[in-house]
């Protein structure tokens, strides 16, 4: 099964993306980890290590990062 992390801000730009996403992937064969920075905020150092430079974003099973629109950057978030 492929893992894959969306993480947000909470930000209605964030939420309508992760809204949009989960409509679209297959949940019985991707196992989506949802990290929601706003109120995780000790995973922020996790989502800089992985890539993320921005909400809202998908971390793919390959390392692969994918910036979705822009609702905040992780400066924006830890503020």
């Amino acid at each position: 099964m492929k893992k894959v992390t969306f993480y947000h801000a909470g930000c209605p730009v964030c939420v309508s993306a992760e809204q949009e996403f989960l409509n679209l992937v297959d949940t019985t064969t991707v196992d989506v980890n949802i990290v929601h920075l706003g109120e995780q905020k000790d995973k922020i150092s996790t989502a800089e290590r992985a890539g993320v430079q921005s909400v809202p974003a998908l971390v793919l099973d390959n390392g692969h990062v994918l910036h979705i629109n822009h609702g905040a950057t992780l400066e924006e978030v830890r503020s």
